[in-house]
């Protein structure tokens, strides 16, 4: 492929990853788009930028088509940062990134969480051992559902 057509498919690529990001309602942290071997991948370092549109669209309620799940408040939890499905494992038939009793520190991917064909990395936002995964594997989530619940890891455990 020639340099003219190289920068024409990064350009095919920054063009629809603009597209997905504006489509997509919730904050982004990584896009990665691959066109044969051109390959682009944006990451937002925090702070997470502010919507473009502050001002949330008229959307009536609708009622959920099964049990919502209860929330976790008696411990923390690794919530999902938007609306998809989520994967215990970076591809079928992989190990999942954590299992219970694992420790994981902040940053750390715990999961994925697919919205519109982009694979979202979720990441522990505090130390903590797993003590119970929320959501099976393949399952739909919604923005801010709990995923991990993670017991509080003193230093000397950590």
């Amino acid at each position: 492929m020639t340099d003219d057509g190289s920068e024409q498919v990064l350009d095919g690529l920054r063009r629809q990853a603009r597209r997905l990001v504006d489509d997509l309602a919730g904050p982004v942290r990584r896009v990665r788009l691959r066109s044969g071997d051109a390959a682009l991948e944006v990451e937002w370092h925090d702070p997470v930028p502010a919507p473009r549109d502050a001002t949330p669209p008229a959307v009536e309620p609708v009622a959920p088509a099964g049990p919502v799940p209860a929330p976790v408040t008696d411990r923390p939890a690794v919530r999902s940062p938007v609306v998809g499905t989520f994967y215990r494992a970076p591809e079928p038939g992989a190990a999942p990134f954590v299992a219970v009793g694992d420790l994981v520190r902040p940053g750390q991917v715990i999961g994925i969480v697919e919205a519109m064909k982009l694979m979202n990395e979720v990441t522990a936002g505090q130390a903590g051992r797993v003590v119970e995964v929320l959501v099976d594997d393949g399952k739909p989530v919604e923005y801010d559902q709990p995923l991990i619940a993670l017991e509080p890891v003193t230093g000397r455990d950590a």
